[in-house]
């Protein structure tokens, strides 16, 4: 039996999707796996990602073909997974989550707090951008895009000081790279950011079966939590919500930070749950933040990303 699956053609997914397949055939030594690459929005449009409507831009097409039987299911970045999944499909399986901290790699393997000040970092990430703003103002943060090769690159090629993205990637790809791991307090990540979504249509109970077996309870858990507070609050890439859950025995603790465009006012929640019931643990810190006026801070950053959009 022959099992399609779908992806994006990028590096990084590849390597994901390899993982993915060793972990399948491991436990599904029967069955045989054919890829297909699928171009999304997000491979081909060039423009900053805080430059974008960001729902679904490096997924959509691809779960529209696991939509449409085109393919069986579908690997995907969690954080690349909006909250809104078409009721057809469903996240049947989340495997073991890979580190959820950011690192910053740099030629002299600086730490963020030995880096030369006026130095330049690039990222992707608006979050990123301002926690490194926050902890560094003397530095000059700078988007950057591509793919994780061709960001080491712009690095080791001395056309940037330094770059901050997610440990995970470069765990994935086996990348070899001098790197300062920063903390995730003080870095809280993107909500998903280190898991991995499997994809299918909810209807399909033999695939949903099949990706079971390679399912982390405990990631599972902490993903939903993430995911339930995003939710709730609506964030996403152009309003940057940092977040981050953690089981502990029968606890769960989920770490929220919120920051205004100039980084200089900020909310951070942290509260405790229970691994029973992780989407009330996120409705509940989604609330917090609504009631200390998060609303207030996401208008700021709508208003200056509409502006830049203009220029």
């Amino acid at each position: 039996m022959s099992i399609k699956l779908g992806t994006r053609g990028s590096p990084l997914s590849l390597a994901q999707t390899s993982w993915v397949l060793d972990e399948l055939k491991n436990t599904n030594p029967s069955l045989t796996f054919e890829i297909e690459k699928i171009t999304t929005k997000g491979d081909t449009d060039t423009r900053p990602l805080f430059a974008m409507e960001q729902k679904g831009i490096f997924e959509k097409e691809i779960d529209r073909a696991v939509s449409e039987k085109q393919v069986d299911f579908a690997v995907h970045s969690m954080k690349d997974v909006p909250s809104d999944l078409d009721s057809s499909l469903t996240i049947a399986c989340v495997p073991k989550r890979e580190s959820v901290n950011d690192v910053l790699i740099t030629n002299d393997g600086f730490s963020l707090d030995s880096i030369p000040s006026g130095s330049t970092v690039g990222s992707s990430s608006l979050r990123r951008a301002v926690q490194i703003s926050r902890k560094r103002p003397d530095l000059n943060v700078k988007p950057i895009r591509g793919n994780i090769e061709t960001r080491i690159n712009k690095v080791t090629e001395k056309k940037i000081d330094g770059i901050v993205l997610a440990k995970a990637g470069i765990s994935r790809l086996g990348v070899d790279t001098k790197h300062s791991l920063l903390s995730k307090d003080e870095f809280l990540p993107s909500p998903g950011q280190g898991a991995l979504a499997i994809i299918c249509r909810s209807d399909d109970s033999k695939t949903i079966e099949m990706l079971k077996k390679i399912e982390d309870k405990n990631s599972r858990i902490e993903v939903e939590a993430e995911r339930s507070l995003s939710e709730h609050i609506d964030s996403g890439c152009r309003f940057p919500v940092g977040a981050y859950a953690s089981v502990k025995s029968d606890s769960l603790i989920l770490k929220v930070g919120v920051y205004s465009m100039d980084g200089k006012k900020s909310i951070l929640i942290e509260e405790n749950g229970t691994i029973d019931n992780p989407f009330e643990l996120g409705k509940k810190i989604g609330n917090e933040l609504k009631s200390q006026g998060v609303s207030e801070i996401a208008s700021n950053w709508r208003e200056k990303l509409e502006e830049w959009n203009k220029q």
